[in-house]
């Protein structure tokens, strides 16, 4: 079976569970197979929590969560060593974060020592707990869970732990169709039978075959005027990093592969500019004052860039 086809079950199956929220879940598939970190920014209650259980246990993933509140401290997160007796030995006793899929929910509620903690392990997949360091699992992915910047209890994640994750997305309300869905399949609680389609083995090969894909010269040359156009205009205060260009190559990549092709397109470049970027950017007051939001910034970014031919 080609790796499409393999993708498009595993879309399939997570759609039987979040509903009428396709865009999100084939971005979240595509951030997990291009090897990096997934930021959901939304209110409560939409279903982001959700959306995370039903990935790992449809890719096999050894799943663990923590959910993010200022009493949560780093050790939590990291592991510590703690005193044998019977040893007369210090032992390290590992933390959540030692597995495929760690679901850090409601990430910007806790303090930013707690956050800290994440920067290492989601850069560079291992953690460093009294000047040894261990290796995470292969894979290791982070989904982390904010609500709004402005809600009750929260506070803005820096710019550095911003840059970590791959994309962000949002996964906004049902349409009423989808509502009334969400409601008949509410009783028979459907995350219980979701059924793992691929294996772990399958997912690293699939991750493999994305990385290691063709890209012309002329797609790098678009992705990294597409990031450079972020520093110059005047749409933008700040714009995007280096993290930024990779992570545009990675997911498009995986676009790619995901449609059923062993070549990027710029169209597969397009679909990911606002996942990639719209975190890693800040609109200028001027852009604001005129009404821009990130949405219509982001368009009118890519009709400043020259496609490539």
């Amino acid at each position: 079976m080609a790796y499409a086809d393999k993708l498009r079950i595993v879309i399939d199956n997570v759609n039987t569970v979040i509903k009428g929220k396709e865009y999100v879940v084939e971005k979240v598939l595509a951030g997990m197979i291009a090897g990096g970190h997934i930021l959901m920014e939304d209110i409560p209650g939409v279903g982001k929590t959700t959306l995370a259980t039903t990935f790992a246990k449809t890719l096999s993933l050894d799943y663990k969560r923590v959910q993010f509140t200022p009493d949560v401290l780093p050790s939590d997160i990291l592991g510590f060593s703690m005193y044998n007796n019977a040893t007369q030995e210090f032992e390290y006793r590992p933390g959540t974060v030692f597995c495929n899929l760690f679901l850090a929910d409601e990430i910007n509620r806790t303090s930013p020592k707690t956050q800290s903690a994440l920067l290492e392990v989601m850069e560079e997949a291992h953690a460093t707990v009294d000047g040894v360091t261990r290796p995470l699992p292969d894979p290791f992915v982070v989904i982390a869970t904010e609500n709004p910047y402005g809600s009750s209890g929260t506070q803005m994640l820096p710019e550095s732990q911003l840059d970590r994750f791959m994309i962000c997305l949002s996964m906004g309300y049902p349409s009423h169709f989808d509502a009334i869905q969400i409601l008949k399949g509410n009783a028979s609680n459907p995350v219980e039978h979701v059924q793992s389609v691929i294996t772990l083995d399958e997912l690293k090969e699939i991750r493999q075959y994305t990385n290691d894909m063709y890209v012309k010269d002329e797609i790098y040359e678009y992705i990294v005027s597409i990031v450079e156009e972020t520093r110059n205009n005047e749409m933008f205060s700040a714009g995007a990093s280096p993290r930024g260009t990779i992570a545009m190559l990675k997911m498009a990549k995986a676009m790619a592969v995901i449609g059923g092709r062993d070549f990027v397109t710029a169209e597969d470049v397009q679909s990911v500019t606002k996942d990639a970027l719209g975190h890693r950017v800040k609109i200028s007051q001027r852009a604001r004052t005129q009404g821009m939001n990130m949405e219509n910034a982001m368009q009118e970014l890519l009709k400043q860039v020259k496609l490539p031919r």
